[in-house]
């Protein structure tokens, strides 16, 4: 390691010109991404686009300026991805003063490794999960209801399932369901405009736990596809170790035998 040291003034000094560069690298990015910001929001929800109609799928916009932050939104992203690696190196220009030289040789491949697993991540989602996930739920459609989907719902939600985020090690162990091995999880924000009473069942759950988080995960046993309609529903719930079942304003017990 370098002998000099610098004091903590310098340090967060340094910080704050790496995050200047970061943030100065991102803002290029999007002003750049804004300029194709169509045809990046386009390319970005085709497989949603594409479950809605093979022919030809719309989106909606049911605010006044839903179409201009989705794609303001949609450009910041764009710009993000595009700046990954001034990102990260600018994080290993940090901490690198403090490595031995035999430690500062991984910096280049870290950069450049990083960079690469997250953008394969993101194409695995995009060109394997996103097409049967969609599919997936365009399948409850009925001659009474249609998919009409909006714009920031479908961004949002596709958004949070590319992204990942690392949980603090000191609170993994209290949500050890939603870890992932490489101790990230996808958590999603619920909005009380738009899933009210899902909102609400979070409510009451943090008044009771003061926990303001809930685990939701596929509905299915070992071996068995996730279930469609409510009749599989109950079959998966008489056979697996849920004690309550919640359909639309129904709730289930089992009876003791």
């Amino acid at each position: 390691m370098d002998e000099a040291r610098l004091p903590l003034v310098e340090h967060l000094a340094e910080l704050r010109r790496r995050i200047s560069w970061i943030l100065v690298a991102w803002l290029a990015g999007a002003v750049v991404s804004w300029q194709f910001h169509t045809e990046i929001f386009g390319t970005l929800l085709r497989p949603a686009i594409a479950a809605l109609a093979p022919d030809g799928g719309t989106l909606q916009a049911i605010a006044p300026t839903e179409i201009f932050f989705t794609y303001l939104k949609c450009a910041l992203l764009a710009g993000f991805v595009g700046t990954l690696p001034v990102f990260f190196w600018q994080i290993w220009a940090f901490v690198s003063p403090g490595l031995y030289a035999s430690e500062k040789k991984l910096v280049l491949p870290f950069v450049i490794a990083s960079t690469l697993l997250f953008l394969a991540g993101a194409s695995f989602g995009y060109f394997v999960v996103f097409p049967v996930m969609f599919e997936f739920f365009t399948g409850f459609e009925a001659e009474y209801v249609r998919s009409a989907w909006t714009m920031r719902e479908v961004f949002g939600f596709t958004t949070r399932m590319i992204l990942a985020f690392d949980t603090r090690p000191e609170h993994q162990a209290e949500i050890v369901s939603a870890i992932h091995v490489d101790g990230t999880c996808r958590p999603q924000t619920v909005s009380r405009d738009t899933n009210p009473r899902y909102w609400q069942l979070i409510k009451r759950f943090e008044e009771k736990t003061g926990i303001p988080v809930v685990l939701n995960t596929s509905f299915n046993v070992d071996s068995q596809p996730i279930v469609n309609t409510p009749l599989e529903a109950v079959d998966t719930f008489l056979n697996c170790g849920i004690d309550v079942l919640a359909i639309g304003n129904f709730l289930v017990w089992k009876t003791e035998q």
